[in-house]
């Protein structure tokens, strides 16, 4: 269980966090160098190299992403040449893809960055420019909410890339873009010039992943734990009914596969953020705003405390919590995590992507008077990112092209890499660790300064 130190300050993760933007800056100059981008997208690391894997582009996003909160950082006008370049040569195949479900990832980290940087001032005004984004931006929030599967009651979700029956717990980090795409005026527009609204399909999926993919220690079946995770659930798409639990990426069905968990404790609480911030008159017509925000709490809180009870002490998860090789460990959730065991693989990434989350919880928490319990979700982030964004998890071997080792991408799959005279991966990167890693750290940064708060949506 994550021990939570209550000596732990904001202010003390400054130097931290300063230094994973020195290294960061130097991986994103030496990936930029090196990759051909014939060969796609870069995905995770091979012997500390980046290298591509066929599966969907979903990673393009954030190679210049990084490089757009690098400048936002440091100022340095070449991460900000980086990150525009590539946004303009490589994401518009992105923002119009119809058989995907990862605009949010791949359009809020480079356009939705870009254009908070026009807005900030960070980038010299260009009305073309902020019009590009924008542009970009309510393409891409329509075309993933059109990748929809009705269920029936007014409920549907967007449906993942497996197809119709799928619902991807991950996909709820998507709906940032729906949330944009909405603040920016736009609707989907259907048969019959039907205006389909973004903000309602945005929280129809929500639901929709609330009542299927997590759980609540209600007795939905033998395995219904408060704040397990299934990475997917089927359905049937003849009369919308649902089917089953199932993942793709995790161990089990009944297991919780941890990046999933965090996709879900951070699109939730990030979601939440958004949804206080709309006017209420906004949420009138699907329930009213006090309805909806205490749902997306309940969902977040839920899947926090189990991220809490279940990792390690120092907060980093191995890959799934049923993962079999755990039984070989013994009281593994009384002590630190060990990247280097024989029996099975830790993943930074979701460590990366739930501190992020137990952030903006607490804050979130503590912003309608919820103190104690916001503090401590607080704590909780911060005492996370104190770890990940240190060695042994920061990358600071120059000929390392990742900046946070030891994630994991496909382990049912088998696609990462094994060293030699090891028994599982470790030491390696990828693209959303690293990527996420920089948004944590911006976030921490913009916190310990009293700059203005870092949000995806629009202020």
């Amino acid at each position: 269980m994550l021990r939570i130190d209550d000596q732990l300050q904001l202010q003390s993760l400054v130097p931290v966090v300063e230094r994973l933007f020195e290294v960061s800056g130097q991986k994103i100059l030496n990936l930029r160098r090196t990759w051909n981008p014939a060969k796609g997208s870069p995905v995770f690391t091979v012997q500390g190299v980046y290298t591509s894997r066929g599966w969907t582009e979903w990673t393009q996003g954030f190679q210049f992403g990084s490089a757009v909160i690098q400048y936002d950082i440091s100022g340095e006008k070449e991460f900000l040449a980086i990150g525009r370049e590539g946004t303009l040569r490589e994401m518009p195949r992105h923002v119009s893809h119809v058989g995907v479900h990862d605009h949010g990832f791949n359009t809020m980290s480079t356009c939705g960055n870009l254009l908070r940087l026009v807005r900030e001032k960070k980038i010299p005004h260009d009305e073309w420019e902020r019009h590009f984004y924008e542009l970009a931006i309510k393409v891409s929030g329509a075309v993933q909410a059109a990748r929809w599967t009705d269920i029936g009651d007014n409920q549907g979700y967007i449906y993942s890339f497996n197809g119709p029956h799928s619902l991807f717990a991950d996909t709820v980090r998507s709906l940032r873009v729906l949330a944009v795409a909405h603040q920016l005026g736009h609707v989907l527009m259907g048969e019959k010039d039907r205006r389909i609204s973004l903000l309602e399909r945005l929280l129809q999926h929500a639901e929709t992943t609330a009542r299927f993919n997590v759980y609540f220690g209600e007795g939905r079946d033998s395995f219904d734990v408060r704040g397990r995770v299934a990475h997917e659930s089927i359905f049937n798409t003849n009369d919308g009914s649902y089917r089953c639990p199932s993942t793709q990426q995790g161990y089990s069905p009944f297991s919780t596969w941890t990046r999933g968990l965090a996709w879900i404790l951070l699109g939730y609480a990030e979601e939440l953020e958004f949804l206080a911030a709309l006017p209420k008159d906004e949420l009138a017509p699907f329930g009213g705003s006090e309805k909806i925000l205490s749902a997306f709490r309940t969902v977040a809180q839920a899947a926090a405390d189990f991220y809490i009870k279940y990792s390690p002490t120092d907060g980093i998860p191995f890959w799934d919590t049923g993962a079999p090789g755990l039984s070989k460990l013994g009281n593994y959730l009384d002590r630190p995590a060990e990247p280097f065991n024989d029996s099975e693989p830790v993943d930074s990434s979701a460590a990366i992507i739930a501190a992020q989350g137990l952030i903006r919880l607490g804050n979130s928490l503590v912003s309608v008077g919820e103190k104690g319990s916001g503090e401590s979700y607080l704590r909780a982030g911060l005492a996370v990112a104190s770890r990940v964004l240190q060695e042994p998890y920061l990358s600071s071997d120059p000929n390392h092209q990742g900046l946070i080792l030891h994630s994991v991408y496909h382990r049912p799959n088998g696609w990462d890499y094994i060293p030699q005279g090891r028994k599982i991966p470790c030491g390696e990167s990828t693209m959303w660790g690293d990527y996420h890693a920089l948004e944590l750290g911006l976030l921490i940064l913009r916190m310990a300064k009293n700059d203005p708060y870092y949000t995806f949506f629009l202020k």
